[in-house]
């Protein structure tokens, strides 16, 4: 299928660059669409990208080329991948302060797609304290850079800042689509996801406040990736995933059931799912009525799935998560050793960004073989490539 492109070019004189660029993308296939700030207008026109993408450029955010959408959301949409190229100073200074003032600037605020950013700068400024500090502060944000090269600049300094080659940035467009595309064909997978609710009576009972989006992401991610894939879910309103089969259960019990009849037909297990440790002894028929003084519940000990797995695995990768709050190095990797896993995937529940509920995880990756990769902060559906990559990594080794 065709993928979308959304080049967004800001002024620097790099700017011829980015018409190149355009061709060469279009040639590879892909479907491009054009932003220029008004400064890059005055570089190189409008009607230069138009012809090479053939496609409208949209320069200025009030000037509605389709009245049946809103242009910044729409394009915000339809991209499959966003390119900052040339990217200014000025312009990853916005961005990184959330600044939306134009159509470029705005329409990456609104996007969802994943965006690149090519700085393209005198030497001097790309090694400017608060250029730097930006550009840490987006990559914490998620966004990724494609480093200037090293050469002449057009201020007549040599040094890095030169827009990175248009032949370069495409070859590496191409492999994110491309490398990746079959990466887990006629790979079975099991993915967990979601809390689980264990009864007390008829309406009441004890669970936690997970969400399911990083199992369904994951799970979502796998079969894009070519994977058969099976998402045993607790309790959620998250939209199946296309092309996975969906198992929807209730408590930590079911989860055990199923999984376990699931688990010999899978090569791969990823058990996102956030299985409650505890269950109520006495489960109630009638509703409990409330009484004076101190409500007291007993719970006991649920089936530990992930051990019982890891005591069964053989040769298939088995991979956990760990949501802690504190010590997060030392309880990964004692889960690591204590259920036999190939591989473990810890965060801090507490840390802006990477709690339950929201779109965005940060994670770190706790290997057997005792490596250990720490991501920035990523949308979940980025946290679920990388993290997929790492396990057809662990599952080639085995091979």
């Amino acid at each position: 299928m065709q993928k979308n492109i959304l080049l967004c070019i800001s002024g620097g004189i790099a700017v011829y660059k980015a018409a190149s660029l355009t061709s060469k993308l279009v040639q590879a296939g892909f479907h491009v669409k054009v932003i220029m700030t008004e400064s890059a207008c005055q570089f190189v026109t409008p009607l230069t990208f138009q012809a090479l993408s053939r496609n409208p450029v949209y320069t200025d955010i009030f000037d509605e080329k389709d009245p049946s959408v809103i242009a910044h959301i729409n394009l915000a949409d339809w991209a499959d991948l966003v390119i900052v190229a040339p990217a200014t100073a000025n312009s990853i200074g916005k961005l990184a302060n959330g600044i939306a003032d134009d159509m470029l600037t705005t329409t990456l605020l609104a996007t969802r797609a994943p965006v690149w950013i090519a700085p393209a700068m005198n030497v001097h400024m790309y090694d400017h304290p608060a250029v730097k500090r930006n550009i840490e502060r987006l990559y914490q944000d998620g966004y990724r850079f494609i480093e200037p090269s090293e050469g002449y600049l057009a201020c007549g300094y040599v040094g890095k800042g030169r827009l990175e080659e248009p032949e370069n940035i495409t070859q590496l467009v191409e492999d994110h689509f491309t490398l990746n595309q079959n990466l887990l064909q006629g790979m079975s997978l099991l993915v967990t996801a979601g809390p689980t609710r264990e009864k007390i009576d008829p309406v009441r009972f004890f669970s936690n406040l997970s969400s399911g989006k990083m199992g369904f992401a994951i799970a979502e991610q796998a079969a894009k990736l070519g994977a058969k894939v099976t998402l045993v879910t607790g309790p959620s309103h998250l939209i199946d995933p296309v092309n996975v089969k969906v198992i929807r259960i209730e408590s930590a019990s079911d989860m055990y059931d199923h999984v376990m009849e699931q688990f010999p037909l899978n090569d791969i297990v990823i058990k996102s799912a956030a299985v409650a440790d505890y269950k109520p002894a006495i489960t109630y028929n009638e509703k409990m009525k409330k009484q004076d003084g101190v409500l007291t519940i007993e719970f006991e000990r649920t089936i530990d799935i992930l051990k019982t797995l890891g005591t069964m695995k053989g040769d298939k990768v088995l991979v956990g998560f760990a949501a802690e709050t504190g010590r997060i190095e030392e309880y990964a990797k004692k889960k690591l050793l204590s259920k036999n896993l190939d591989m473990v995937v810890a965060n801090n529940v507490n840390e802006k960004g990477a709690g339950f509920q929201g779109d965005t995880n940060i994670v770190s990756f706790f290997m057997k073989n005792g490596v250990v990769k720490h991501l920035p902060m990523m949308d979940k559906k980025d946290v679920a490539l990388e993290l997929l990559n790492e396990v057809f990594a662990i599952w080639s080794e085995k091979k």
